[in-house]
């Protein structure tokens, strides 16, 4: 797994979903990508906005330092488009560290990962 990787997870989830960190252990990249989506919680009245993170994880689940947003099309002011980054950077935050499969943690560690999300259609 060496280069960048990308979560093929659309940012589409609903307000207020949860995701239980504490379920069996997450399996592929792509169970990375619910998880965190699951915990993405847009800002009210973020219109037709997306950021894309990017992140790497530890072997343990925990993450390699911050997430960085890649790409944004935030609507509205600074204000809004730092909101809506910030937000999409606590989901990462306050959902890891994960529960990896020891098959997946051995080759997660280390590489860089891509999520996007997106605000809800209104």
């Amino acid at each position: 797994m060496k280069g960048v990787a990308r979560l093929a997870i659309a940012g589409m989830m609903s307000a207020g979903v949860t995701h239980p960190l504490a379920a069996a252990p997450l399996n592929t990249m792509d169970e990375v990508g619910a998880a965190i989506q699951a915990c993405w919680t847009p800002p009210a009245d973020a219109g037709n906005s997306s950021v894309t993170l990017s992140f790497s994880f530890k072997r343990d689940g925990t993450l390699l330092g911050p997430p960085r947003p890649t790409a944004a099309k935030v609507a509205g002011d600074d204000k809004a488009r730092k909101s809506f980054i910030d937000a999409a950077s606590a989901a990462v935050k306050n959902c890891t560290p994960l529960t990896l499969s020891p098959t997946l943690a051995q080759g997660i560690a280390g590489n860089v990962f891509t999520l996007q999300f997106v605000s809800p259609k209104q």
